[in-house]
């Protein structure tokens, strides 16, 4: 599996541009003085990427599940064609009729993570086992470990829950430990003890998160690559530098390839740094 630490090629809406234009350029800025190869994606509606664009397996297999999320389906209007937009760039793919968004799946080598929103997307065609059978199937992977949809979040992604540090420790968000007060027991219960069942370790984010930002998602919501991180930004300096701090820690091999960009109005908006990207291994 092409995990995040593997891709070295990032691709961008042509609409962030448009719409953003001053985080845009400070993206584009920070990006350039990594040495990053940074491309855009025509023809797309909105500012977003991830959530549509395929998932890469190998060097030559790209799976095109089928985009129709929920939180659209009354705005086709801003609904990018993913297969358009693969055409354009001359990209195959194999095409899938499973429902997903890329933004659910977070990615090791051999596992993948997704919330159980997949589940109830997918209910009408395929049982539990059926629809992890065919994942593992098309991911080439032996786990698909799926952990509780995190009701504060209405898209049901994984991307601001879990991210991996390596092949066998996760990063979770801070604030499952810290505000156990907010969620259910089940909620934690399920989340540690789907990642303990699969024999995966887990650490926490550990940063004072602000108590009126309804935007904590977006700390884990980083862009990774194979030789850097960029972080998302409040724009609350004491967070920035912990948050820093933080994924140094875990990222070691990243020292003097994290950056942060502030993007509050796109933050603002339910997305980050990965959702507003799309990564490639070439």
């Amino acid at each position: 599996m092409v995990t995040d630490k593997d891709t070295n090629t990032i691709y961008f809406s042509e609409k962030l541009k448009e719409q953003f234009p001053e985080i845009a350029g400070e993206i584009y800025s920070t990006l350039d003085l990594l040495g990053a190869d940074c491309r855009f994606l025509s023809g797309t509606k909105d500012i977003w990427a991830r959530d549509y664009m395929p998932v890469q397996v190998n060097g030559h297999k790209f799976i095109q599940y089928r985009f129709h999320p929920d939180y659209l389906q009354q705005l086709e209007d801003i609904k990018s064609d993913p297969e358009s937009i693969c055409t354009n760039l001359n990209l195959k793919t194999v095409k899938s009729d499973i429902i997903l968004d890329g933004g659910n799946v977070i990615k090791s080598d051999n596992c993948v993570i997704m919330t159980d929103k997949v589940i109830l997307e997918n209910i009408q065609k395929y049982s539990k086992d059926q629809l992890l059978t065919q994942l593992k199937d098309l991911f080439e992977v032996d786990k698909i470990v799926l952990i509780p949809w995190d009701r504060g979040e209405r898209y049901g992604h994984a991307d601001g829950m879990v991210r991996f540090i390596d092949n066998e420790t996760v990063l979770l968000q801070g604030y499952y430990k810290t505000r156990k007060e907010l969620f259910e027991n089940e909620f934690i219960e399920y989340l540690l003890g789907s990642l303990k069942e699969n024999h995966l370790k887990y650490e926490f984010l550990n940063i004072d998160y602000p108590e009126k930002i309804n935007a904590k998602f977006a700390y884990l919501n980083y862009l990774q690559t194979k030789d850097f991180i960029l972080l998302p930004s409040l724009g609350i300096e004491k967070d920035d530098e912990e948050l820093e701090k933080e994924i140094l820690k875990y990222f070691p091999g990243y020292k003097g390839g994290i950056r942060k960009v502030q993007m509050n109005s796109i933050i603002a908006r339910g997305g980050a740094l990965n959702c507003i990207s799309w990564t490639k291994k070439e």
